[in-house]
């Protein structure tokens, strides 16, 4: 066997470490399998996940003790779109089996009541169409990532597992050097470890599809060669009101389906909230109690981010209180409140695209939506980039 020949054996079945069980981990992963399979190799892919569940599309709910009903939100993402061909395609098959749907929203542009105790306004502003059609995934916005983890027949998923900054992997090299044991300087493998120094494996390939904030921690003092780049996009966070109430009587007049215009999705004239999204009338939520879903503006988020959560959720209800127009007898009994502190990324039209993050040399990749626009398209652009990067040193 020639030197070339062995070189293609080594590198033909790489093991491969994904940072995150997000929606750009989840569609790396599949991504990764395939083009294996088309090329005759067989990458072990390990997903490492410092929670207990992937896909970062939170859905939070309740249950009602009396009626054994729901209340449900989808705290992050509300809904996706696939503009390209390639998602698109990539889609097709859960469109089929119907757990991905188009969602065609009635949509209202709300101004809420003022101190002078004018009612709300509400206009309408458009219907979500089919041809360019916003998706959710059913019965929650949660089920597609854990279908995408289900499906993966050469991945292995790691839950409960925070992995150190890389830069520990640099305290490895040293200390194994120093103590006169075998390492081969010319070796791309990557060793990691979990945060209470246990070590993770060996990888050829490090993937790290953490938000910006943490993968600037996870790669410091690490010799990343695009270490600067990271902090380039800006990042906003957001709040998120989550409301929910007994029955559908008991809605403020705002929300009743018996208003004109009737309607699904509001954005707001607020100098607080951002949109209103009545969860109980999405397809496939027939049997959730009401169940209402309110953003607040990513820049009063921003500037509210390290206040306490407590404080923020009441000037949070008195905002949606003016908005949805509620009294004493049609006030929400369940409510909750979720800060994300990187949520948003802030797309500036003149600014060319980042893109994923690449140092060939230690064979380490940084990537993420908000290496792109920010959105769930985003995270599938990314992972096509990612898996292109990775194949090219098959």
């Amino acid at each position: 066997m020639t030197d070339h020949a062995l070189c293609s054996t080594v590198l033909s079945d790489p093991k491969i470490a994904i940072i995150g069980g997000g929606l750009t981990g989840l569609l790396t992963a599949p991504l990764l399998e395939r083009a294996s399979k088309q090329t005759g190799s067989s990458s072990q892919i390990t997903i490492f996940e410092k929670s207990r569940s992937v896909g970062r599309l939170a859905t939070r709910y309740r249950s009602d003790s009396e009626t054994g009903k729901n209340w449900q939100w989808s705290f992050g993402a509300q809904f996706f779109t696939a503009k390209t061909t390639d998602f698109q395609q990539f889609i097709a098959p859960w469109l089929d089996t119907g757990l991905l749907q188009p969602w065609c929203a009635e949509v209202v542009e709300l101004t809420p009541a003022d101190d002078n105790g004018q009612s709300p306004n509400i206009q309408s502003k458009e219907q979500w169409d089919a041809v360019h059609a916003r998706y959710i995934s059913t019965p929650k916005m949660t089920s597609w990532g854990r279908e995408l983890a289900a499906a993966l027949n050469h991945t292995t998923i790691v839950f409960k597992t925070r992995v150190a900054p890389l830069a520990q992997y640099l305290q490895s090299q040293n200390q194994k050097q120093s103590q006169n044991q075998t390492y081969n300087q010319n070796s791309k493998q990557t060793e990691l470890f979990d945060e209470t120094g246990a070590s993770l494996g060996w990888f050829d390939w490090v993937i790290c599809t953490a938000p910006n904030g943490q993968a600037v921690e996870l790669m410091a003092d690490s010799g990343f060669n695009q270490q600067d780049k990271i902090t380039k996009p800006q990042m906003q966070a957001c709040y998120t009101l989550m409301l929910g109430w007994d029955d559908v009587q008991k809605l403020p007049e705002t929300l009743k389906s018996q208003l004109a215009p009737q309607w699904d999705v509001a954005y707001l004239n607020s100098a607080v909230l951002d949109r209103i999204f009545i969860e109980h009338q999405k397809p496939a939520r027939d049997e959730l109690l009401p169940s209402v879903t309110i953003h607040a503006r990513n820049d009063w988020s921003e500037a509210y981010v390290d206040e306490d959560i407590e404080l923020v959720k009441e000037q949070l209800l008195q905002a949606a209180k003016q908005a949805l127009n509620w009294n004493e007898a049609s006030a929400p009994s369940q409510t909750d409140c979720h800060r994300w502190r990187y949520a948003a990324t802030i797309v500036n039209q003149d600014t060319k695209e980042l893109g994923i993050l690449v140092d060939e040399t230690k064979q380490w990749i940084v990537s993420g939506d908000w290496c792109a626009k920010g959105n769930i398209e985003s995270c599938y652009r990314m992972a096509q980039q990612t898996v292109k990067a990775v194949m090219q040193t098959q």
